[in-house]
């Protein structure tokens, strides 16, 4: 991706200049807010602080704040331009601790290359922040900083240029050995570079199993030979070799694995076809590498390249490392960033590589597919799941190896991670847990489509459902081993026109609940051929417990087979749908009806609101439910109001055990200070569940919610059905089909609860 060099200073000087700022996260407006932040509340703390220094971690922010320390003698690859001029880079680098794993930053530049005085200075800062990320201080300084950083502080030391290379770039070589077959304790490794990036890549390759022997290292002026003087310092020491290669050229010879970490375009075309058969090539220079992508691929084919650039497969991004593992070491208030953490980190994000690729994911990248293979031997850096493994295996090496100050449940903590990036998921992982306690069989009536065959391995590997699908199995498999995956023999494949048993009794079925609405003998097998009327006749039969359908079909044409074949429950008379809206401020909102009824009356509307209440309730939330108008109480006398005013009460005589306020307008409901105009109003907080007067309304709110308000959405969610069923908006995302299945089946455990197992025995202690 190319930008304009003027594009780059418009987003820099924009106001307010520069990419971050500070944000009290407690209230200041009033003069009892500022009697708590400052003088005389803030001394309290202090003084708990004094008695017991570890409680600055409970009473301050030094827990998440990270300090990024540079003196700009190594800016990315513009070399020694200083500290002010490395500042925009600093900046940058809090703006991903920020975004990707939630850490804040303050970013130091020193105007000092003398490593003394930085050692010093980040010394002194070490009772103001949590952590230390050193940035982009040249070799061999940056050795020494840290070393006695990490000796003489106790908090973690990062060094990012030498150990994020290391821990992405090791999981990337770790994929790729994979790939081509090869070992990597058998690989011949070459460097191009001797600096603290590629120092630090040898020897985290080595706790990764490759060996010294087969290890050479080039820099400026060649080989690191046995013998050799010029240029070389104590840390190069270690890979000097007894070798008769004193060049680069000479040192590709039969090289299992270029690492490049020096500069653009040094490596020819003619190096790379003396290299063995299948050869890895990370050409990592940026942001031009050592040898440009399309030169490589093209002289040869069977090569595995990746390189520092977003623009071509295979992105060794430090994204990938420093924000999550900085996450793990604080949340275990780690003394250090040891060794063991940082394999931990590489070997999260090998595996992580491995699995399936989320559709946001390959929409961010605008690819259609991506896979394990050959051009994907590393996570995105937009793939949310890294946080998600990797601070939690951070943390775990952090805890097994006594540098952990704290100790955590590692399944309580990857949900406070999942919280951290956004209330959906939070919510999602409640429903999940659910639905694994008890999984049913879902059917899926579009079963060769490749977003739904995604879903189903991700349902079997998480135990949440067991898929059936419908189509024909020859199709059904011979795609799923296309997209590699392995659910063979784990689902149900149905395909209706080899079933003639099922299928006769369905029509039959069929005929006996539509024979007075229409539906002759002759047309009633062709009926029944349709996917989703056949998969709804599983469900009320029972050769099935949910269905979720509609990914490639409109929803009337999905929702209109549920309705003629799946009863409404005893006590219902309607079908509504509702979806949850997730604010950017994390408030959860349940809007219906959204989907369904376009002019419910107010039987409909009390109707409505019982039914999301309920469905509310099983999110473990308690619903408090708004019913809006344009009228607040009276406000404007219309027949429409009066609908709802009647609504509202009808709900409270059928149930006294909600929460339930209306007629009145929409700001109200979601605005405590509003509801103080209010005194006998029966909502003392915003309402979480609003019911719309109409489709109309409902649906264009949720659809102007998601849009301009920049909300998330769980939905839609069918609501009356006898049997779980619901309706999957046209082309959404796999998680979405996940999430709506773990839905069905709490829904199903609910219709059909299981029944209870007898106590298991238990040997006496």
């Amino acid at each position: 991706m190319s930008i304009r060099d003027q594009e780059a200073l418009e987003y820099h000087s924009s106001e307010p200049a520069g990419k971050v700022s500070v944000v009290p996260t407690k209230p200041c407006r009033t003069q009892r807010d500022l009697t708590l932040a400052y003088s005389p509340g803030v001394a309290i703390p202090c003084l708990e602080i004094h008695k017991d220094p570890s409680l600055v971690y409970n009473y301050t922010a030094k827990g998440n704040l990270v300090a990024v320390v540079s003196n700009g003698t190594a800016v990315l690859g513009l070399g020694n331009i200083g500290p002010a001029a490395g500042k925009p880079v600093m900046e940058g680098k809090g703006v991903l601790f920020k975004r990707f794993a939630d850490v804040d930053v303050f970013d130091i530049e020193l105007a000092t290359e003398n490593p003394q005085e930085v050692i010093r200075c980040c010394q002194l800062l070490e009772p103001t922040f949590g952590g230390i990320n050193l940035e982009d201080i040249k070799a061999p300084e940056c050795f020494e900083i840290e070393e006695e950083l990490k000796r003489t502080m106790k908090i973690p030391v990062f060094h990012d240029d030498q150990h994020g290379t290391a821990i992405i770039s090791g999981a990337a070589l770790v994929n790729a050995l994979s790939v081509v077959g090869k070992r990597i304790e058998d690989a011949r490794i070459v460097f191009s570079g001797a600096g603290a990036s590629a120092i630090s890549c040898a020897n985290h390759y080595i706790r990764l199993g490759a060996r010294l022997e087969n290890i050479l290292m080039c820099d400026t002026k060649g080989v690191l030979y046995e013998g050799r003087t010029a240029g070389m310092n104590k840390y190069k020491e270690k890979f000097v070799k007894k070798t008769d290669a004193r060049t680069l050229t000479d040192a590709m010879k039969g090289a299992d694995v270029f690492i490049g970490l020096s500069a653009a375009d040094c490596v020819t075309p003619e190096m790379l076809l003396e290299m063995a058969p299948k050869p890895v090539v990370f050409a990592l220079a940026n942001p031009n590498p050592e040898i440009k992508y399309e030169l490589a691929m093209a002289t040869r084919d069977d090569l595995i390249m990746a390189t520092g650039r977003s623009d071509y497969p295979n992105q060794v991004n430090n994204v990938l490392g420093f924000p999550s593992i900085f996450r793990g070491a604080l949340d275990t208030r780690a003394t250090a960033i040891n060794d063991e953490m940082k394999l931990a980190a590489t070997h999260a994000l090998a595996e992580l590589a491995r699995m399936d690729v989320p559709d946001a994911v390959r929409r961010a990248y605008g690819v259609e597919t991506m896979e394990f293979g050959a051009d994907y031997i590393i996570p995105k850096p937009f793939d949310s799941r890294v946080l998600t493994y990797v601070a939690p295996a951070v943390a775990k090496a952090a805890m097994e190896t006594g540098v952990a100050q704290r100790q955590l449940d590692l399944n309580e903590y990857r949900e406070a991670l999942e919280r951290r990036l956004g209330k959906s998921q939070e919510v999602m992982r409640i429903v999940i847990h659910k639905a694994q306690r008890d999984p049913r069989r879902v059917v899926f009536p579009e079963g060769t489509e490749d977003k739904i065959l995604r879903a189903a391995q991700i349902l079997v590997d998480e135990a949440v459902a067991r898929p059936v699908l419908i189509g024909a199995e020859a199709t059904i498999l011979a795609r799923a081993e296309a997209l590699h995956l392995r659910i063979s023999g784990q689902v149900d494949i149905i395909d209706p026109a080899a079933n003639r048993e099922a299928l006769d009794r369905y029509i039959e079925e069929y005929l006996r609940l539509r024979h007075r609405k229409g539906v002759t003998h002759a047309e009633a097998p062709q009926l029944m051929m349709n996917p989703t009327r056949f998969g709804a006749m599983m469900v009320r039969l029972g050769d099935a417990d949910a269905l979720i359908a509609g990914l490639t079909q409109h929803y009337p044409d999905t929702i209109r087979p549920a309705l003629e074949v799946i009863p409404t429950k005893p006590d219902t008379q309607k079908v509504a749908g509702m979806y949850v809206m997730i604010t950017p401020k994390r408030q959860m909102v349940f809007l219906a009806d959204t989907t369904v009824n376009i002019t419910p009356d107010a039987e409909d509307l009390a109707e409505i609101a019982i039914m999301s209440a309920d469905t509310v309730r099983s999110f473990d939330i308690e619903p408090r439910i708004a019913m809006l108008s344009f009228s607040c109480f009276g406000s404007s006398r219309h027949p429409l109001a009066g609908k709802v005013a009647m609504a509202t009460e009808l709900v409270r005589q059928r149930r006294p055990d909600l929460v339930i306020e209306g007629e009145m307008m929409a700001d109200a409901a979601v605005s405590p200070e509003m509801l103080g105009d209010y005194p006998f109003c029966r909502l003392t907080e915003a309402a979480n569940v609003l019911i719309a007067p109409s489709l109309e309304a409902g649906n264009i709110a949720y659809k102007l919610l998601w849009r301009l308000g920049g909300c998330e959405t769980i939905g839609p969610i069918l609501m009356g059905f006898s049997k779980p069923v619901h309706v999957l908006q046209r082309g959404c995302e796999v998680n979405d089909i996940v999430n709506m299945t773990a839905l069905a089946v709490v829904e199903a455990q609910a219709v059909s609860p299981a029944p209870p197992q007898a106590p298991s025995r238990v040997a006496a202690d």
